[in-house]
């Protein structure tokens, strides 16, 4: 094999594995396509619900129910790009030799028989992201703990080193250097920076430093006490994160707060609104099977149609947070078919205020992810002063995840680059901060 042949390994996404309720018999058919590869894909493995986990639906309403169904593997191993190093030295080739599957290897899989021979293994991070953020390959926690120290205690406040060594680390490796600068100087990192910065690039860099879960947190508390943001960051939040993420937040929530996500968001909203958090709160979207149910997708559409007299809302919340994503997009397309307009313009007629629009945003998240994202940057930066809080939140929060494609159709759709928009709208201390976490014009 050639020497300096690189290799990346297609990843696939699952969602969680829960049945929905029994409630009536149903034919059932199935047959198979390839898996749905949009950019609107979730990954992640929560714990298994019970019939508690489903909002219960009105009586005489039939909602189908899914059986598991053993299925054959087939996977092939994606295409491959060389992954780019933080600087041209940081850049390694792959170690020479050959490589077989063979009887010796039985225990490998195809993934760790590739990577055991490139001289990248062990920097997974630099494999497979979609991000704008990799962990830096030449991390030296003692080189950034002491530029950030020179950068708060010099002659004046040095932001600009400040936001160089942040916005260029993963976030583990930021918790490195936080717990590190608090061994070596007996401060605590976050304290001595809020205490030399202010306004939106202190909020930046407190946002940076917090563990992921912590942020989320923090985030979807203040959404669920301030009237009129539960349906737009709540549903962000508890729609678009790992089953895994969203089980951390919602432990940092009971710990930062004293008080269960779920009791604030039955004592700070109601109706259908309050019905949807709630569910969407428990994981327990069915994981995607590579099993196509025509029969269920039909009878979900059926029911949809008929769920539009008063207490049938349980019907919509039931199947747009329980069905995983790839099942509902094909609901979505036949329900087009079948009625002549897009789901969407249902909910509009069926749903008003907030029950409305948080139907709609988990629609756009259920479509398309990313451009989800993307449309909610677009609005951040269109009001008349640019929302900072959604602009740092998403920006922290997708950096490592899925940014460049929220770039790509942020691009596509609005003619002109995340990035110059953010150059653009953006003004202050914390327009260095954004625009290095969005990472690049896109031409």
């Amino acid at each position: 094999m050639c020497p300096n042949r690189f290799f990346s390994i297609g990843l696939k996404s699952a969602w969680s594995l829960s049945d929905l309720p029994p409630q009536g018999a149903r034919a059932r058919g199935r047959g198979r396509e390839p898996g749905h590869t949009g950019a609107g894909a979730h990954t992640g493995t929560p714990p298994g619900c019970d019939d508690t986990c489903s909002p219960p639906a009105p009586l005489g309403t039939h909602v189908p129910t899914r059986t598991q169904t053993p299925i054959s593997s087939e996977s092939a191993p994606a295409g491959l790009d060389t992954p780019a190093g933080d600087s041209e030295g940081e850049r390694q080739t792959a170690a020479s030799g050959t490589m077989s599957v063979t009887s010796k290897k039985m225990g490998l899989s195809l993934t760790q028989e590739i990577l055991s021979h490139l001289g990248l293994a062990n920097k997974t991070a630099a494999w497979g992201t979609l991000g704008t953020l990799r962990t830096f390959l030449s991390f030296s926690v003692d080189k950034d703990v002491q530029r950030l120290l020179r950068a708060i205690t010099g002659p004046g406040v040095d932001r600009t080193a400040i936001v160089d060594v942040l916005t260029n680390r993963s976030r583990e490796q930021r918790q490195v250097i936080a717990q590190a600068f608090q061994e070596r100087t007996q401060q605590d990192l976050l304290k001595s920076l809020q205490a030399a910065l202010s306004g939106h690039l202190e909020g930046i860099v407190v946002a940076l430093l917090q563990p992921a879960a912590r942020l989320d947190a923090r985030e979807l508390r203040t959404a669920l006490k301030d009237s009129g943001a539960a349906e737009d960051v709540g549903v962000e939040i508890l729609a678009t994160r790992t089953p895994p993420q969203l089980q951390e937040c919602l432990a940092a929530y009971k710990h930062d707060f004293q008080v269960e996500a779920e009791e604030d968001i039955k004592s700070e909203t109601s109706g259908t609104l309050r019905d949807l958090l709630l569910a969407l709160a428990k994981g327990a979207r069915e994981s995607y099977s590579e099993i196509i149910d025509y029969n269920l997708a039909e009878q979900d559409v059926q029911a949809l149609k008929q769920a539009e007299g008063p207490s049938t809302e349980g019907i919509w919340v039931l199947i747009l947070t329980q069905r995983n994503p790839e099942h509902l997009v094909r609901v979505f397309d036949q329900y087009q078919r079948r009625t002549g307009h897009e789901l969407e313009h249902t909910v509009r007629n069926r749903f008003h205020g907030d029950a409305q629009r948080a139907l709609l945003s988990l629609a756009s998240v259920i479509r398309n992810t990313a451009l989800y994202f993307a449309d909610k940057l677009h609005q951040a930066l269109r009001e008349t002063q640019p929302n900072y809080q959604a602009l740092m939140r998403i920006l922290i929060s997708r950096s490592e995840t899925d940014l460049l494609s929220i770039r790509a159709e942020f691009r596509r759709k609005f003619g002109k680059s995340l990035y110059s928009s953010l150059q653009d709208a953006v003004k202050g201390d914390c327009r260095l901060a954004l625009l290095a976490l969005c990472r690049a014009e896109d031409l």
